[in-house]
């Protein structure tokens, strides 16, 4: 059976799940299934993660019945056979709508399957649902709640993804990252998030919001889980060991970057300093980023030039159906000029070689620092603050979120951040860190 003792299937870490899912039968693979529906059922009244679809459960058979008969060799299945996942609604599914979070028609945003959808399919997975996403995957939520309270925001723009993935509806999703679209949420909803290197997921197939920067990435509940997603998904995959905690040596980015931590943020990521410093692991604090707001500033005028590129002919045939906040980031955007979009895509690729020769001064294998500003704030109006996550998304480098704790009983994160290209040695140190993090 794919129960371990009495502990549900749908309440196990992925990679956990991946092995009881390996050698499951018809039977098994719908009784999962049912199980998550139900579950999903029960909870979503509130919770809200999941975009409506009609015949769920008929579609989820259709897709349980196609990887039985193309891999019914149990010795020949792969990494991901039958795990349910979940999509983020920019990104492209056959045979589902995509409507970005948005009053927008459906082929608004007809595009082929997205490769990463494909990949996932040809390791073994199923997709269970589109995720609810905000506006455009911009800042306009999507009304999906918290997990761990409804009155609280998950975070965003891959709001329905992480707190899907949080809440037990599938151990795995979809999200994307152009300011802080993956890490964030991961924070607020408790989980691991995965930003990969810049590029090293194919975006075809999926929605731009700024495609200079924009980073698909992946949730899940353990590091383990993560990397063997990322091994089917990411181009070029190596492989990824866990290191050895004595060989570890971090850095942390003093300065008036962390000092736009919330009082709470700080004090819990403090206290996570605090765990790793008594492990052996070396955790450096050096002075950096002290011209954070001009990174944030030049990201901003990116991201919003890019926007509205990419929404032009959308905003000129539906522009009425654009919440206010999306037609004020297509205005900002038009008024950036040509030479202005130059310099922010220069400083950009000057920010990534200065992350690399900062690491490589104090010979650290990763920066890290809170996820988020603090816990997720209260309220759904607003997806919460991606400061601490835009820097590194503006230098395309890797970045994942770890559990670290909770602030009156809302998640906070430990970000870790990489060298671009390095997705592999960054899991390898994050599985090594996954649980000194948390509290005893």
């Amino acid at each position: 059976m794919l129960e371990a003792d009495a502990t549900p299937l749908r309440s196990l870490p992925l990679a956990e799940t991946i092995t009881r899912l390996h050698a499951a039968g018809r039977d098994e693979l719908l009784a999962f299934v049912d199980a998550l529906l139900d579950h999903a059922r029960e909870t979503e009244p509130v919770l809200r993660a999941l975009i409506p679809e009609d015949d769920r459960r008929e579609r989820l058979v259709r897709e349980v019945d196609a990887i039985l008969e193309r891999w019914p060799d149990v010795g020949a299945r792969p990494s991901l056979f039958g795990v349910p996942v979940g999509v983020k609604d920019i990104v492209a599914v056959d045979g589902l709508p995509t409507r970005a979070g948005s009053a927008l028609p459906a082929e608004a945003f007809e595009m082929p399957e997205a490769t990463i959808v494909r990949r996932l399919r040809d390791a073994g997975a199923i997709v269970f649902a589109k995720t609810v996403t905000a506006e455009f995957a911009s800042m306009s939520p999507g009304g999906t709640t918290n997990p761990h309270n409804p009155r609280h925001t998950p975070g965003g723009s891959s709001s329905g993804s992480a707190a899907g993935v949080a809440a037990g509806y599938y151990p795995l999703a979809i999200g994307t990252q152009t300011g802080g679209s993956m890490i964030r949420p991961a924070s607020f909803c408790g989980i691991v998030g995965l930003k990969p290197s810049y590029g090293r997921i194919p975006t075809e197939g999926v929605l731009a919001h700024a495609s200079s920067v924009d980073t698909l990435g992946l949730f899940a509940q353990d590091v383990a889980g993560v990397a063997i997603a990322a091994g089917a998904v990411l181009d070029g995959w190596r492989g990824s060991e866990t290191r050895d905690t004595d060989s570890i040596r971090l850095a942390v980015p003093d300065g008036p970057y962390l000092a736009l931590a919330s009082p709470e943020g700080r004090q819990a990521f403090e206290e996570t300093l605090t765990r790793l410093a008594r492990t052996g692991i070396e955790v450096l604090r050096v002075s950096f980023l002290d011209d954070i707001e001009e990174i944030l500033d030049r990201h901003g005028m990116l991201m919003d030039a890019e926007f509205a590129a990419e929404h032009e002919e959308r905003f000129r045939r539906w522009g009425p159906l654009f919440s206010g906040g999306a037609a004020e980031q297509v205005d900002r955007g038009r008024r950036v000029s040509a030479d202005q979009l130059a310099s922010a895509l220069a400083g950009r690729a000057d920010f990534r070689a200065r992350v690399h020769a900062f690491l490589e001064d104090v010979g650290a294998d990763a920066l890290i620092a809170p996820s988020a500003l603090g816990p997720a704030p209260y309220g759904l109006r607003s997806t919460g603050d991606p400061k601490m996550n835009a820097p590194w998304t503006h230098a395309g480098v890797p970045a994942i979120s770890l559990p670290a704790g909770s602030v009156e009983g809302l998640p906070v994160g430990l970000q870790v951040i990489g060298r671009f290209g390095g997705d592999e040695e960054l899991l390898g140190v994050a599985a090594a860190l996954e649980r000194l993090v948390l509290p005893d």
